[in-house]
């Protein structure tokens, strides 16, 4: 999913080069949950060129955490629902219709 041409890759990319950091460096810094280890600067490469997406919203939150980015804009790019948010939907005709209330305002 993009936003004026941006998608989630892009927008890891160029918020890494704005904090002058190497994918080895930004890589070192994200943490998966299930283990507390790093991503691999691999994955971390394929995320940017947009061949992988992330897995899970602790990374998408751990991007936006450490590249001063707001989560929202993120979680758009990688066209996730957070989970947290996700688990309040009660009535899912009320979800889908705020959904088509919200593509209906960006696309005017």
């Amino acid at each position: 999913m993009t936003t004026d041409g941006t998608s989630f890759g892009r927008q890891i990319s160029k918020a890494r080069k704005a904090k002058a950091l190497s994918q080895k460096e930004l890589a070192a810094k994200i943490m998966k949950e299930e283990d507390g280890t790093a991503i691999s600067p691999q994955y971390l490469n394929d995320i940017e060129h947009d061949r992988r997406s992330p897995t899970s919203d602790h990374l998408i939150r751990q991007f936006a955490e450490v590249l001063n980015i707001d989560e929202g804009v993120l979680f758009l790019l990688a066209g996730k629902i957070p989970d947290d948010l996700r688990s309040k939907v009660s009535d899912p005709a009320k979800a889908a219709e705020a959904f088509v209330n919200f593509r209906r305002a960006i696309t005017n």
